[in-house]
């Protein structure tokens, strides 16, 4: 804004200056037109005669335009019918006319070649002149006014008006008005333009220097932080004096600030991550290692069969794990490669809860879903793979606490633009201790006689870190029978309601 500021100062001036020049040469022109009109009208009155012929009265003429003429505004000419100058205001004056000689020149055949050279070049200013106010003699001479800018005999313009003195339709003369100030009126304008430009190049000089101060220097600085995250593998970028503005640079600083501290925190979650399997990973290879290492000395063949079954379960320990760990660490590029759309709640829920019930065996947990009943089946923005994985991971979680023949319930419910959805099951619930505790990575919290190794505890915190993902929320609750006893886990899943 500011520099297009001071071009606008330029600009202006210049029109300014183009539509006063205009303007001040329809003003002279108008205002000869009128003076000569009226000292033609006199003229024709008071010096001229119609009988026995139509003639001008030479002397009473110049005695009327000596009268009438201003020669201190202009410059009054009065001309015969043969185009010769009867009167002149500057004879009137007494005015000379003086110009400038030429620089002396040296007396060598040179000069006096270049000297009278002249003569056969280029015509002079006052031929030019000359040439100029036959041509607006010759129009008036015709009856017909003339009025415009011409050059003058010093080489300036003027602006000149001739207008025929008539005797019925006879011409007996022409009167011509000459003005000679344009050019020195517009000099002084351009001279009062000079104020504007200076003030335009200031201003402009001045927005560089803001410019550089308030927005060049600070994005040098943030390329230079940004350079020393980058080189020395630092985890935030810090410039509390640029986050306090109020401008695009606070934003920009601001918007820099918390993606490296989203990065900081996401490569500490990594880091943590990476410790949390390679503790977890450890615990079975040691078993296995023990495992292999006595089985060469044990000779008892159900010692042995006991060996092989530990080594068995640390192998589908291992491979849970690892499978559990692909799918943790490729969540997040899965999350961000899809784009949300609406999804059906109830569809969705039915979908993932007739796989369970169409490969059940005889004895499995049974899992049932409780549909909305008549209501409209609510609808979330989001992403069905990852939605899904949270409803298999709570029943699979589910269906491991929960006795032989016991049964998972899925609710789905609406209130307060929020969906809700249920999961419980018939097992022995959770200490409330552990109510929070059972989404962290790779906790695992069973009862007597459940498998050991059978979950790799990563299952609930991909399920709350989906939800999160979706803008909802994952919690645990145990379930209370009308007697005070537990009666199972119950995991409750919120997420923002889409209305159609």
């Amino acid at each position: 804004m500011l520099n297009l500021l001071g071009l606008a100062i330029l600009i202006a001036g210049a029109l300014v200056l183009n539509e006063l020049r205009r303007g001040l040469v329809d003003a002279r022109v108008d205002s000869l037109t009128t003076q000569g009109e009226l000292i033609a009208t006199i003229l024709d009155e008071y010096a001229t005669a119609g009988e026995p012929a139509p003639m001008m009265n030479s002397a009473l003429a110049s005695q009327w335009l000596q009268v009438l003429s201003n020669p201190k505004t202009q410059r009054a000419r009065l001309f015969d019918a043969q185009g010769h100058v009867i009167a002149d205001s500057e004879w009137v004056a007494d005015r000379v006319q003086s110009r400038p000689l030429p620089p002396a020149r040296r007396r060598d055949a040179e000069r006096e070649f270049h000297f009278h050279l002249p003569r056969f070049g280029r015509p002079s200013n006052e031929q030019l002149a000359k040439t100029e106010l036959q041509a607006e003699l010759h129009q008036a001479l015709s009856g017909r006014r003339w009025a415009g800018v011409r050059m003058g005999e010093d080489g300036k313009r003027v602006v000149s008006v001739s207008i025929p003195i008539q005797r019925v339709q006879a011409v007996l003369g022409v009167l011509t008005l000459e003005a000679n100030d344009v050019d020195e009126i517009i000099a002084r304008e351009r001279a009062a333009l000079i104020p504007f430009i200076l003030i335009a190049i200031a201003v402009t000089l001045f927005s560089s220097l803001l410019l550089n101060r308030l927005v060049a220097q600070p994005v040098r600085r943030l390329s230079r932080a940004a350079d020393s995250v980058r080189l020395s593998r630092a985890r935030a970028i810090s410039l509390p004096d640029l986050a306090d503005r109020d401008d695009e640079i606070g934003d920009l600083t601001r918007s820099l600030e918390d993606m490296t501290h989203s990065l900081s925190e996401r490569m500490d979650a990594i880091e943590r991550f990476a410790a949390d399997v390679a503790h977890e990973i450890r615990n079975p290879l040691t078993s296995l290692r023990s495992a292999v290492e006595t089985l060469d000395l044990v000779k008892d063949v159900a010692a042995r069969e006991r060996l092989l079954g530990i080594l068995k379960n640390d192998v589908q320990r291992l491979d849970r794990l690892v499978t559990d760990i692909s799918n943790a660490s490729r969540l997040d590029a899965e999350l961000s490669r899809d784009q949300p759309k609406p999804i059906d709640m109830e569809r969705l829920i039915s979908d993932v809860v007739s796989l369970y019930q169409a490969t059940a065996r005889a004895g499995d947990v049974a899992v049932r879903f409780e549909p909305p009943g008549a209501m409209e089946s609510p609808t979330v923005m989001g992403r069905e793979g990852p939605l899904s994985q949270i409803f298999r991971n709570l029943i699979d979680n589910a269906r491991s606490f929960s006795p032989p023949g016991g049964e998972v319930v899925v609710g789905l419910a609406r209130a307060k633009g929020l969906v809700i959805a249920t999961v419980s099951d018939s097992g022995p619930g959770i200490p409330p201790e552990n109510l929070e505790t059972v989404f962290e990575r790779f906790y695992t919290s069973r009862p007597k006689g459940t498998a050991f190794g059978g979950n790799s505890g990563l299952g609930l915190s991909i399920a709350r870190q989906i939800a999160e993902a979706h803008g909802g929320h994952l919690k645990a609750a145990n379930r209370i029978h009308p007697d005070g006893s537990a009666g199972g886990a119950v995991f409750i899943l919120t997420l923002p309601e889409v209305r159609a």
